[in-house]
């Protein structure tokens, strides 16, 4: 009976030892996991953040980008109507048909080259807002790309 009770000890003994290595096991799977989950979050809300703060860049640039055509389109009006009101004076003031002609052919001509000078400057303008309000999206684009190819 003693060697029995021996067995018996002995087979609990090995049963509570596999029990612990079974339990402290799952409980380092159990904290891997929480800190794999941690860390993924705060990549994730890392991530999120460069984000923001390039949609916030974007929508600045993009603002700056309008303001300077508005500048532009402005100064553009303003001045085509003083050199209008300017034309109109000279225009009343010819003596002949032919003078009369003459200032009116000059007044369209420095009209349409002051007309084109604006519509160039303001396509460069739009064209330097769009690359500048889409720079930042690109390089969240990118990082994310960049990510996602690491992580495979």
């Amino acid at each position: 009976m003693a060697d029995t009770a021996e067995t018996v000890k002995k087979t609990i003994d090995q049963a509570s030892a596999k029990a612990e290595k079974t339990q402290a096991a799952g409980a380092k799977v159990f904290r891997d996991s929480v800190e794999k989950s941690v860390a993924g979050m705060s990549e994730l809300n890392a991530h999120s953040k460069k984000n923001l703060e390039a949609m916030v860049e974007s929508a600045s640039a993009a603002q700056k980008g309008a303001e300077a055509i508005s500048q532009q389109t402005l100064a553009y009006s303003k001045k085509s109507w003083e050199d209008g009101v300017a034309a109109a004076q000279s225009l009343t003031q010819a003596r002949s048909v032919q003078e009369l002609v003459e200032l009116q052919t000059a007044f369209a001509k420095t009209s349409v080259e002051a007309w084109l000078g604006a519509f160039n400057k303001t396509t460069e303008l739009y064209t330097a807002s769009v690359k500048d309000a889409f720079k930042p999206i690109n390089e969240r684009v990118t990082a994310t790309v960049e990510t996602f190819q690491a992580a495979r």
